[in-house]
């Protein structure tokens, strides 16, 4: 049981937990930037306004990506019962 397995584990789990955070936070940033640019652009300043554009784009990119980010974690859980032995012995 050496800590290289471990550590590559942990790298494993931060880079999977990165991407599937960025597939859902990365449209939310985009249309919320969009929104602020025309808000800035007509001078309204109305802070509810970029809310719901963010929450629609947030929950359908849920929507979208909810099939291929829960297939790459039963991925990534079937490679560390297949790790079980190298953790172990």
């Amino acid at each position: 049981m050496s800590p290289e397995v471990f550590v590559d584990i942990f790298r494993s789990a931060l880079w999977l937990v990165t991407i599937l955070v960025s597939a859902v936070i990365l449209p939310s940033l985009a249309i919320g930037l969009t929104v602020a640019v025309f808000q800035a652009a007509t001078s309204i300043n109305e802070q509810t306004l970029s809310f719901l554009p963010r929450l629609l784009m947030t929950l359908g990119a849920l929507a979208v990506g909810a099939h291929w980010g829960f297939g790459m974690l039963m991925d990534f859980f079937f490679e560390l019962i297949e790790q079980i032995p190298q953790v172990i012995g």
